[in-house]
C-alpha cells in the first residue's frame, strides 16, 4: 500500500465516481494491484434497471477480456509438455484441415497471435449456434483462411476462443471452461469468474449490459437498457448466450478477479505462493509476437503477444503512451485489464456501459490508467 498514498487513492476514486456522475455508464468496478497486493477495489452505481447496487462481487460479461483466460489454459498445457507453440493445429485436431492444404500448416503460435488467417467466418454471424460446441467445431473445420497463415495479423474476434478451446479439449480431454476453472480460476481464488454461466449459477445476478449511442449520456438508470444501440449488448443480456461457452467473449467475472489474474502474470505466473504458469510460459505469452500498422480485422495498429495485446501503440487502451512492455486485453465497451511487469502493477476496469471503441471509450479507460500511473511512488 506504501506506493499509493491515501490522497492518490481518493483522487483515483474521484475520477471513477465522475464517470458515473456524468452518465457514461450505470455501474462500474475498478481494481488495482501493486507489488502483488490489492490497493484499490472500487464499485459504484447500479447493476440493472431495478437499481440493484453495484458491488465488487457483481458479475459482468467481460467480452474479449475472456481471451487471455483461454490462452492461459493453452500455455498451461505447454508447461505440461503436452503441446508446443510450433505444433500444427492439425497434429492435435486431425479434422481441422486436410493434409497438404494451406490450412493444415496453421500452428498453435499463429492461432494465439491472431495470424492464422482464420479471423472471421460464418460462425461469427450465427449466435444461434454458439451454445452448440460441436456445431461450432464443425464450422471451424469447414472454414478456409481469409489470409495466408502467418502473413497478416488480423484480430480473431470470436474464432480465437473456439480454436484455443478445441485445442485445449483435444489435448487435455477436458472442456475449456472446466480446464480454466481448475487450472487458473480456482487456484488464484478468482471465485466470481468463469467462461459462461454454469447450471447452478443465476443469470439474474449478472449485471445488465447497456448499449449507448456515440456521445450519449444516460441519466435515468432505466433509460436505454431495453434498446439496441449496440447489437452485442442486447445479445449478451440473453441467458442463452451467457450460458454458452464462447472463450473469446462469454467470460463472466469481476474487476477484482481480473486484476488478480494480471497481478499473477506481472509476477511471472505466481501470486501468494500459487503458481499457475511457469516464468517461461508467461514470457512467451507476453512477448511481442506480431505487429501491424493496419490490422486485417480492426484496421488499426496492433501489437500481439500469444493471447494478449501489447502496449506501445498510439491508439492503445492501457494508458496514454503506455510502455511497450505492458500487456493485457480490452473488452467491448469499456472493459480492460492490463499488467506492467516492470512496475508490478495490475489494473482492471469493468463497466456495464457498452460503447463503440471511439474517442470517449479510449478517454475514460486511459484517464483511469493514467491516474494510477501517476499515483505510483
Amino acid at each position: 500500500m506504501g506506493r499509493v498514498s491515501n490522497a492518490d487513492r481518493e483522487r483515483i476514486a474521484a475520477h471513477f465516481d465522475r464517470h458515473l456522475e456524468v452518465g457514461l455508464h450505470h455501474g462500474a468496478q475498478l481494481a488495482v494491484y501493486v507489488d502483488g497486493e490489492p490497493v484499490i477495489d472500487l464499485a459504484g452505481g447500479v447493476a440493472d434497471p431495478d437499481g440493484r447496487d453495484e458491488t465488487p462481487e457483481t458479475r459482468h460479461v467481460v467480452f474479449s477480456c475472456t481471451k487471455p483466460y483461454a490462452a492461459a489454459a493453452l500455455h498451461a498445457l505447454v508447461d505440461d509438455g503436452d503441446i508446443d507453440y510450433d505444433d500444427r493445429v492439425v497434429d492435435h485436431w486431425p479434422e481441422f484441415a486436410e493434409e497438404g492444404t494451406e490450412k493444415a500448416e496453421i500452428t498453435v503460435r499463429q492461432v494465439l497471435s491472431h495470424t492464422s488467417g482464420l479471423n472471421r467466418g460464418e460462425i461469427d454471424e450465427r449466435p444461434d449456434l454458439w451454445g452448440d460446441w460441436n456445431a461450432v467445431v464443425t464450422n471451424l473445420e469447414e472454414m478456409d483462411p481469409t489470409f495466408a497463415p502467418g502473413e497478416v495479423p488480423a484480430y480473431h474476434t470470436l474464432t480465437f476462443g473456439w480454436l484455443v478451446g478445441e485445442l485445449v479439449r483435444r489435448v487435455s480431454g477436458t472442456p475449456i471452461e472446466q480446464f480454466v476453472a481448475e487450472r487458473i480460476f480456482e487456484p488464484l481464488g478468482m471465485d466470481h469468474t468463469g467462461i459462461g454461466l454454469r447450471e447452478d449459477e443465476d443469470h439474474a445476478e449478472v449485471a445488465t449490459i447497456v448499449g449507448f449511442e456515440e456521445f450519449d449520456r444516460c441519466r435515468d438508470p432505466g433509460e436505454g437498457l431495453e434498446g439496441d444501440h449496440v447489437a452485442l449488448s442486447e445479445a449478451f443480456n440473453r441467458e442463452a448466450l451467457q450460458r454458452a461457452v464462447v472463450p473469446a467473449a462469454s467470460g463472466i467475472g469481476t474487476a477484482r478477479d481480473m486484476a488478480r489474474f494480471y497481478a499473477c502474470l506481472a509476477n511471472g505466473g505466481e501470486l501468494d505462493g500459487t503458481r499457475i504458469l511457469s516464468e517461461e510460459a508467461v514470457e512467451a505469452m507476453t512477448a511481442l509476437e506480431a505487429e501491424t500498422d493496419d490490422d486485417g480485422t480492426l484496421s488499426r495498429p496492433m501489437r500481439y503477444g500469444l493471447g494478449v495485446w501489447k502496449g506501445g501503440t498510439t491508439n492503445g487502451l492501457f494508458g496514454t503512451l503506455c510502455p511497450e512492455r505492458v500487456f493485457g486485453h480490452v473488452g467491448l465497451g469499456s472493459i480492460v485489464g492490463w499488467a506492467d511487469p516492470a512496475e508490478d502493477v495490475a489494473f482492471s476496469y469493468v463497466t456495464n456501459g457498452v460503447r463503440e471503441e471511439s474517442y470517449e471509450h479510449a478517454a475514460r479507460v486511459n484517464e483511469l490508467a493514467n491516474a494510477v500511473r501517476l499515483a505510483l511512488r
